[in-house]
């Protein structure tokens, strides 16, 4: 499921995925990563904690992360967000 979910946040972001790498931590919580054309996502879990960390980074003009972010938060319906976007240097 976290591989769809990996996917479909890249694709609503106009995005290309190129991998998905899901780990399963024991006994709980997961680490999905997806490989961009434009960079990468990632989703870090801590159901002990009730917390969700998503990391959005991407670059090229065509890429809307906020479309994910968007995406993501219909998916998890977080009680509480906060968000740190970090402007990285022009290449």
């Amino acid at each position: 499921m976290l591989d769809t979910i990996l996917r479909t946040a890249a694709a609503k972001s106009n995005n290309k995925a190129l991998n998905v790498e899901i780990h399963k931590f024991s006994p709980c919580g997961i680490t999905g990563f997806v490989i961009l054309a434009e960079s990468h996502m990632s989703i870090h879990s801590w159901p002990e904690r009730n917390y969700l960390a998503i990391d959005i980074f991407t670059c090229g003009d065509h890429t809307m992360p906020h479309k994910a972010l968007e995406y993501l938060r219909e998916v998890y319906c977080p009680q509480r967000v906060e968000i740190q976007e970090i402007k990285r240097g022009k290449l």
